[in-house]
């Protein structure tokens, strides 16, 4: 009998900063940026999702290419020579930074807080005293004890979409509805979330990059000015639920679990959960 045929992963070499990097073919220039150590900021990319485009914070000078090119979908090719650093990359992402600060509450999103202040983001000079910036300003959306839905703080990513869709649940509960300024993330006609497809994953809740959607136990916990992050610890478990071997993340703040997240480079969720894996942990209280 002859052994397994070995596959050989084919290698490209792109040039970043002006330095020689080497990734597998089919990697994205994000990927190449990552292996080189250069932080790039992203909001609509994350490793377990599909990359969708339409943030544009990532984007980078490409060689050749009379636009930017989006880093986190853009496939890396033999010979490519990016700079990630030029005046022309830094005004464009302050000025995507600047237009979503100016439009929706951004004062839960930790990560583009950095991202802001590195690129000299500043969303309220599009405003006044006479004329402050107007951002979206709609009440909460309370309907259960599992998590809440803040459209003020949408930046229509799309994470909550993909991670309903094909990338995880496979449930196609919400898509982006309206066009323009109108535009939002909705159930199907817009109906309540016991009568849409929803099945309580909160799968969109963990992508989630700005507190749009986040669970009901840190909202609470917000409103009162209670949510302690530096004081939280993170204990590593696995689901007590089944026996498929979800990986659980028990974030811990004075003695209780105050909400569930698992990790994306976990080979059995990729970050994603089941109803009881990221809800179900009540039990452990005795309530």
């Amino acid at each position: 009998m002859t052994g397994a045929a070995t596959v050989t992963e084919t290698a490209v070499t792109i040039t970043i900063d002006g330095q020689p990097v080497e990734v597998t073919e089919g990697s994205t220039i994000h990927a190449a940026c990552v292996e080189a150590g250069i932080d790039t900021p992203t909001l609509c990319w994350a490793e377990n999702l599909t990359p969708v485009n339409v943030c544009r914070v990532c984007v980078v000078e490409l060689e050749g290419s009379r636009a930017l090119v989006p880093s986190c979908s853009r496939p890396a090719e033999e010979g490519m020579v990016v700079q990630t650093d030029t005046p022309r990359v830094r005004h464009s992402r302050r000025m995507v930074l600047e237009f979503l600060g100016s439009g929706v509450d951004l004062s839960q999103a930790d990560d583009l807080h950095r991202w802001m202040e590195a690129y000299g983001a500043d969303p309220n000079r599009y405003g006044d005293e006479d004329h402050p910036v107007e951002r979206v300003d709609e009440p909460v959306k309370v309907q259960d004890e599992l998590y809440i839905r803040d459209y003020s703080k949408c930046v229509l990513c799309y994470k909550c979409v993909e991670a309903c869709g094909d990338d995880a649940q496979h449930t196609f509960a919400i898509a982006v509805a309206g066009r323009g300024f109108d535009a939002r993330i909705s159930t199907e006609f817009d109906v309540t979330l016991p009568d849409s497809a929803c099945v309580y994953c909160g799968n969109c809740v963990g992508v989630c990059p700005t507190g749009a959607l986040q669970f009901k136990t840190e909202y609470d916990l917000r409103e009162v000015g209670e949510w302690r992050p530096e004081d939280q610890t993170v204990t590593r478990t696995v689901c007590s639920y089944c026996g498929v071997g979800c990986n659980l993340d028990l974030h811990v703040q004075d003695e209780r679990i105050v909400k569930v997240t698992s990790p994306s480079d976990h080979s059995v969720t990729s970050g994603h959960l089941c109803i009881k894996g990221r809800f179900g942990w009540q039990y452990v209280h005795g309530e």
